[in-house]
């Protein structure tokens, strides 16, 4: 072959194939960059946001800094002439096989991503979920921890967490004790209501507003309801509530009050 020809075609294979060698090269410097500066930003601003998660903070810089890659793959390899929009749809559908393949998987992601921004419960609140109460020690993009009230550790699918009930007893900083004890008729009803109020604000942990309520609730066979309303930090309460339920019994043995026992229940048991 002349040597005329073969450095002709090298000059024009360099020419030709060089200048996009060249911005592909430039693309993936500036993909990379950007990427990484707007991973950067996006904890940046996260860490300023003081009710986002940190979990979700990761998540979202993660995802700036991978779709910003991904897009500077598809800008290089149409530098070569690849045809990307064929490409595209070919990920596209291998995407839309995975998902369904991996449909329960990606359901307590989306779950966990809807957890992490409505935010029902933060790490440390006491909550019950999907008939299980517990500490929330960690929040996943796939599974909530709960530390039992034995200590007993619970992992909980976020697709379960989200798409269940959620009570939240750390939600608010304040909660209310009720109680319902049942008295025989014997005892002198004006007595005992002073009883159980003295019994209560003997104690520092009530709240003063809203004022407890101690009140005949109705007439029963047997008995009469009494209903206790204790308003208390949401630090007291389970303390507190114990501690009620022995004083009362105390006072009641003491002063001679006859509970209703076949009659006696408590509303609301306690929980953590």
């Amino acid at each position: 072959m002349d040597m005329h020809v073969i450095v002709r075609s090298a000059t024009t294979l360099l020419t030709v194939y060089g200048l996009k060698l060249i911005g592909a090269v430039v693309i993936l410097i500036v993909g990379w960059t950007l990427s990484s500066w707007a991973n950067r930003a996006m904890l940046r601003l996260s860490g300023r946001a003081s009710r986002l998660d940190p979990t979700l903070s990761l998540f979202l810089a993660s995802v700036s800094r991978w779709a910003i890659l991904g897009f500077t793959i598809i800008a290089v390899l149409s530098q070569f002439g690849v045809e990307t929009t064929s490409l595209i749809a070919v990920l596209g559908a291998a995407s839309i096989a995975v998902g369904l393949a991996m449909q329960g998987t990606l359901s307590h992601f989306a779950s966990g991503v809807m957890l992490l921004i409505f935010r029902p419960f933060r790490i440390g609140d006491d909550i019950e979920v999907a008939s299980s109460i517990g500490t929330v020690r960690a929040i996943s993009l796939f599974a909530t921890e709960l530390a039992m009230a034995d200590n007993v550790q619970l992992y909980l699918p976020n697709g379960m967490v989200w798409g269940a009930a959620i009570k939240n007893f750390s939600a608010h900083k304040t909660r209310r004790v009720d109680l319902s004890v049942n008295v025989g008729y014997g005892n002198r009803l004006d007595a005992v209501l002073a009883m159980i109020r003295d019994t209560i604000a003997a104690d520092p942990r009530p709240l003063p507003q809203p004022e407890p309520q101690v009140v005949a609730g109705a007439l029963g066979d047997m008995a009469v309801q009494i209903i206790i309303r204790v308003w208390v930090r949401s630090a007291d309460y389970l303390v507190f509530r114990y501690d009620l339920v022995e004083r009362l019994k105390q006072r009641f043995d003491d002063e001679g009050v006859q509970i209703a026992l076949a009659e006696h229940r408590l509303h609301n048991p306690p929980a953590v």
